[in-house]
């Protein structure tokens, strides 16, 4: 007779740790060795903020990386898609509030020609006049989908809404459309040109074994030079008047989509950023959250709503998102609210908060089981100027979370003065409201 194994809770679980070398180019390289993950990923982060772009191409950063894989290091789009395809190769290119990163994925065995096919997208991106105008038709468009997607729309809307007239935050990340109408590939070669390796990341994740990955980065990257980044211009400013509710105008719609925000904290945030991920979940992270147990389990107002911390430069946001049917919106609204500002007088319990720390903590080495995870979150780190040493300290962190901690971290950090923005049928919606926040209505 077998004897059933007895199941004990696992450890304390810490993010892998890379070695890290400064190369002779200017740019830090970081190396994470994972046995067993033949697939290799390396990330490329270039710290040029978003504000730095010109006010009259917004969005040219944007166009810049979503044209680099159409042609570089004298071969044309053709030749980039046969030579991915070969190698077995994938490669993507986008540009955030702190800059671009490009990220590649490849069998390690073709990581060399992965390493040259980087530098010639960093140094010799061919930026065409028909990839250019195809990427500008292709951002135009997409624009047209915002309007017309619900949460799209309440996204762009809370972003003028929450930050300050005239700041880069208030915009759209990939432009609005007289900005991008305005793009040509001078302006996208110009922004290109501002990459440089001084303050830029190099991250290499997977199974090294056999691999000099820091010869071969240094000799695939000597000759990469450019201008030291540009500094940004300064933490986000919220506007004046971002105590408000916003309802934008959509006749006929048998839903409400939500955005509900306030001022927030970023990582460097006193006495830590553990607390924000566990409150976001307790609150909105799952079917057994606060907001899901009233408004869909028990109202049946929604297929879902979401809570989340998102911390940005110099301050961050507390979010609230989701839908709800329109005839129910108010109601609806007024539950939200006051389940977000509950946890500032009546606190969190126990048995929530240990919900909380063990989703966030036991789930983690299932979150970074890959390379590519990995290395994506090492340069999003880099990117913050921060290290994945970092995320280890937060991981360990949570496990000494209590009640009484997170109650005091929501309630000294994240302000609850919200920013309310509400696309919907306003003839149907601004009758019903009774919420104090002054209501603008938009079309």
């Amino acid at each position: 007779m077998s004897t059933r194994p007895s199941v004990t809770r696992p450890g304390p679980w810490a993010f892998p740790q890379p070695e890290r070398h400064e190369t002779s180019c200017g740019a830090t390289l970081l190396t994470f060795d994972l046995p067993g993950q033949h697939v290799v990923s390396v990330q490329v982060t270039c710290p040029t903020p978003l504000d730095t772009e010109p006010e009259a191409y917004e969005g040219v950063g944007s166009i810049m990386a979503r044209t680099l894989d159409e042609g570089a290091g004298g071969r044309d789009a053709e030749e980039m898609v046969e030579l991915l395809e070969r190698t077995g190769m994938s490669m993507h290119a986008g540009v955030g509030e702190r800059g671009l990163a490009v990220d590649l994925d490849v069998p390690g065995r073709r990581l060399p020609e992965a390493l040259s096919l980087l530098v010639d997208v960093l140094t010799r991106p061919t930026l065409g006049k028909d990839e250019v105008a195809r990427q500008v038709r292709a951002r135009l468009a997409e624009i047209d989908q915002e309007d017309a997607n619900p949460g799209m729309r309440a996204a762009r809307e809370f972003a003028r809404t929450y930050y300050a007239p005239g700041t880069r935050a208030s915009r759209p990340t990939a432009g609005a459309r007289e900005t991008v109408s305005a793009i040509t590939p001078d302006v996208v070669r110009a922004r290109h040109a501002q990459l440089g390796p001084v303050g830029s990341t190099i991250v290499v994740a997977g199974d090294l074994r056999g691999l000099d990955v820091r010869a071969l980065v240094e000799e695939a990257f000597a000759g990469w030079s450019g201008p030291a980044a540009a500094a940004s211009s300064g933490p986000h400013v919220r506007a004046d008047d971002a105590h408000r509710l916003v309802v934008v105008d959509r006749p006929g719609s048998v839903q409400s989509e939500f955005h509900l925000g306030c001022a927030g904290p970023d990582r460097r945030v006193e006495g830590g950023w553990a607390p924000f991920p566990v409150v976001a979940y307790l609150l909105g992270g799952s079917p057994h959250a606060r907001l899901d147990a009233v408004l869909r389990e028990d109202k049946g107002f929604t297929y879902g709503m979401r809570s989340m911390a998102r911390p940005r430069s110099g301050s961050g946001l507390f979010m609230t998102t989701g839908s709800v049917r329109t005839e129910v919106t108010a109601e609806a609204l007024d539950l939200t609210l006051s389940i977000l500002d509950a946890p500032a007088a009546e606190g969190f319990t126990a048995t929530e908060t240990t919900a909380g720390v063990d989703y966030l903590s036991l789930t983690a080495p299932g979150r970074f089981a890959t390379a590519d995870v990995v290395a994506s979150e090492a340069a999003a780190r880099a990117l913050d100027g921060l290290g994945t040493e970092h995320t280890s300290e937060v991981l360990a962190d949570t496990l000494t979370l209590t009640p009484e901690r997170l109650t005091e971290a929501y309630r000294t950090h994240v302000d609850r003065r919200w920013t309310v923005v509400i696309v919907g049928d306003a003839s149907v919606v601004v009758p019903t409201l009774t919420t104090d926040l002054p209501v603008q209505v938009v079309s």
